[in-house]
């Protein structure tokens, strides 16, 4: 009996162009409309005092980052289906002004921990509150992953979102911990490239977020969606 025949565009090798070509097309459009913020970063210079508006760079990243996993996560493997670019910019007008909201604060928060353990000696705390201070930092950027799957891929309040990310951070510990595996390629891609360096691998490293995020995906839309 004769193999079934596979129509153009679904192959493996399909497939696979159909993924390179999401991922180029996300990472272009996330650098794009990230780049103003990611611009002045380049301009400021290693001193801790710049932090606060390190900060401000920072600010149109979280809008980008969150239009990026909704493409990502509504990417076809039909070569001859894909809008990337499409699903991006739907991304980003759905999803700005909510990822904003709970990426503003976030960033003010971590911020404001950076900006207290490069001035630890000033502050006169015994060093355990600079342990303290670093864990709750990690806390935060892990519960930001979670934020970042449920606001860029459902329509919850804001203050929804973030119970909600609260509570799968520990419901749903292996998506916690290859979010803070993922974090710490990010930093280490960061420490030894290069902010630009490391920006051209933040399409790929999404996709590993959203493959690790499928069970908090799938609960919240068991759970919580009608």
């Amino acid at each position: 009996m004769s193999a079934p025949a596979v129509s153009f565009g679904t192959g493996p090798l399909s497939r696979a162009a159909a993924l390179i070509h999401t991922l180029l097309t996300v990472e272009a459009l996330l650098l794009a409309t990230a780049a103003p913020g990611l611009a002045g970063l380049l301009l400021l210079g290693p001193d801790p005092s710049n932090l606060p508006l390190a900060a401000v760079c920072l600010l149109p990243l979280g809008p980008a980052v969150s239009a990026a996993v909704y493409a990502l996560h509504r990417r076809s493997r039909d070569l001859t289906d894909l809008h990337p670019a499409r699903a991006f910019l739907r991304g980003w007008r759905l999803n700005a002004v909510p990822a904003l909201r709970l990426w503003a604060p976030l960033l003010g928060w971590l911020t404001l921990i950076a900006f207290t353990l490069t001035h630890f000696t000033a502050t006169g705390l015994p060093r355990w509150w600079a342990a303290l201070l670093a864990a709750t930092g990690a806390g935060g950027l892990l519960w930001g992953a979670h934020a970042l799957l449920l606001t860029s891929l459902f329509t919850f309040r804001a203050r929804d979102t973030a119970r909600l990310a609260a509570w799968f951070l520990l419901r749903h510990g292996r998506t916690t911990l290859a979010a803070a595996s993922l974090t710490v390629l990010a930093g280490a891609l960061t420490v030894l490239l290069g902010e630009a360096l490391a920006a051209v691998a933040a399409a790929p490293l999404l996709l590993s977020l959203l493959h690790a995020g499928r069970p908090v995906i799938a609960e919240t839309e068991r759970e919580f969606t009608a």
